[in-house]
């Protein structure tokens, strides 16, 4: 990574009729990281990736993309980057390798059979080229959509909920992937609900109901919220949690396994809470690290829903 931003955009703003379904985001994304994009379903996620690709025009806002003006230059952008959707959007009649060679021949680049052995030997899609699509497990539908997004080697690669439905060795091997794109100068903007993801990611933003709660290096994330936690575990974990929650003390208390993470902004408030409703249910109770997922618990908690805060 380096200073250069290969997004930097500001204030984009995208409304439908009465709802504004993305509020003034800044977005400022280095050349090579991997920048996560998180938050709840409707959060305006999917809204603002198709801005900053050129496929939706903004209502409002300004900023260039790959160098290029992002409201008036949206077609110079669309041809230099890479856009991949939650849903499979291939042809499912073709195998893998006429996909590929579709795709290359829409974009009229130079080498086609080159470039389409390629992708399939960097996606490890080679033995299985003649696969139809159709008849392709989860994965392996996602290898092949990966593929298609870099067959004209983009700059920027778009992944709009990228892992949604499949195993988790297909999530690992994706990322181990997006990680090799990574170190050779590609820039991946990638919207996940998926903390093991989360964490893979060099910086996130937050976004929930249209506006940007959040936005820093992935490591500081949990300090900037501010917020501390304890591990709770034993017997009434339930009861413990109903407690817990009517304590203007505690902001909110969530279940890992067979432990209560019980999260509240004060220390030593926090503190009194919990050690008197861990010896009052006979329970172990101590202090740990908030991390990612208490982070974000405790946006989402701050957010209003843009339907109902424009009385939509």
């Amino acid at each position: 990574m380096n200073g250069e931003l290969v997004i930097d955009v500001r204030g984009l703003t995208k409304t439908f009729g009465a709802l504004k379904a993305v509020d003034h985001v800044d977005l400022a994304v280095p050349k090579g990281a991997i920048y996560g994009f998180l938050g709840p379903n409707g959060s305006g996620k999917t809204t603002t990736i198709r801005m900053v690709c050129g496929l939706l025009k903004p209502n409002a806002g300004e900023g260039r993309v790959l160098g290029f003006d992002v409201v008036r230059e949206s077609a110079r952008i669309k041809e230099r980057v890479g856009y991949m959707t939650q849903r499979f959007s291939l042809y499912e009649d073709l195998s893998i390798q006429e996909n590929l060679e579709f795709i290359a021949r829409l974009y009229e680049l130079d080498d086609v059979d080159g470039r389409v052995a390629r992708a399939l030997d960097d996606l490890g899609l080679a033995a299985r080229a003649k696969s139809l699509a159709g008849r392709l497990s989860g994965g392996w539908k996602q290898r092949l959509a990966l593929a298609a997004c870099m067959i004209h080697e983009p700059a920027l690669l778009l992944l709009d909920e990228p892992t949604a439905g499949v195993d988790p060795k297909a999530r690992r091997d994706f990322w181990d992937q997006i990680r090799r794109f990574a170190d050779e100068g590609v820039t991946t903007l990638v919207s996940t609900h998926y903390m093991d993801e989360a964490v893979q990611c060099d910086f996130i933003a937050y976004i929930a109901y249209g506006k940007k709660l959040l936005d820093a290096p992935t490591a500081e994330i949990p300090k900037k919220v501010g917020l501390k936690a304890w591990k709770m575990s034993g017997p009434g974990l339930a009861r413990a949690a109903e407690a817990l929650e009517a304590s203007d003390d505690v902001a909110f208390t969530a279940r890992f396994g067979g432990d209560l993470h019980v999260v509240g902004a004060d220390a030593a408030a926090l503190a009194r809470v919990v050690q008197a409703e861990a010896q009052r249910i006979g329970a172990h109770a101590e202090p740990i690290e908030a991390g990612l997922e208490e982070a974000f618990i405790g946006l989402m908690a701050q957010a209003q829903d843009n339907a109902v805060r424009n009385g939509a």
